[in-house]
């Protein structure tokens, strides 16, 4: 699938979820974060301490959000933990990954192409902050 159609694909869904997301508000994580909230997209922070973001419910993990397998998740984590986080994707049945710079390395990169993850992840630079609206007008 080419990154075009995976784009439009990930900005399709009903539900999105953030992990990375901090009280920081300068941390990229929280930018994407209010990036979804700006534009009235249903989004979930996913944080293993925090019980609420930018006035959003959070959740721990992404075996608690409420429909995983309706749900685009932003990643914006050191690469060890994004990839624990597509293992959770797969068995969850998410839809799309959009890793945000700086998420992937080597191991997360041949995980996506070893398991069959290459039409539901975004990676290798694109930024949802820089492309992000001009996918959702070509979704419209």
């Amino acid at each position: 699938m080419a990154d075009a159609e995976v784009k439009r694909k990930f900005l399709s869904s009903s539900k999105y979820a953030v992990v990375g997301a901090s009280k920081d508000q300068s941390k990229w994580g929280t930018k994407v974060l209010q990036w979804y909230l700006a534009r009235d997209k249903a989004v979930t922070p996913v944080h293993p301490k925090e019980d609420e973001l930018e006035g959003v419910q959070v959740v721990r993990s992404l075996v608690d959000l409420p429909s995983p397998s309706e749900t685009s998740v932003s990643i914006i984590t050191n690469p060890k933990i994004t990839l624990s986080l597509l293992e959770q994707a797969k068995t969850l049945n998410i839809p799309a990954v959009w890793l945000q710079p700086g998420a992937e390395d080597e191991a997360v990169i041949r995980y996506i192409k070893e398991n069959g993850f290459e039409d539901k992840a975004i990676y290798g630079g694109p930024c949802i902050l820089v492309e992000g609206d001009s996918i959702l007008k070509s979704v419209l």
